[in-house]
């Protein structure tokens, strides 16, 4: 394999200025660009898990200085 093979491959310009390649057509988004949809979720979950977490701690700290 050479460098050449690793190279992105860029937009070309035609005459009238146009580029070709540079987005899908019909601006749909290709299967390749998206996250599958397990790690989407999983994000998800965790995300909120964190916040549900942080929030508790918040909460305690919140108590315990109450007083």
């Amino acid at each position: 394999m050479t460098d050449a093979d690793n190279t992105p491959h860029h937009a070309t310009t035609s005459g009238d200025g146009s580029a070709h390649g540079a987005a899908p057509s019909g601006g749909r988004i290709r299967e390749e660009d998206r996250a599958p949809m397990g790690l989407t979720i999983r994000v998800f979950i965790y995300l909120v898990g964190v916040h549900f977490i942080a929030a508790f701690l918040f909460l305690l700290f919140y108590l315990a200085g109450a007083k």
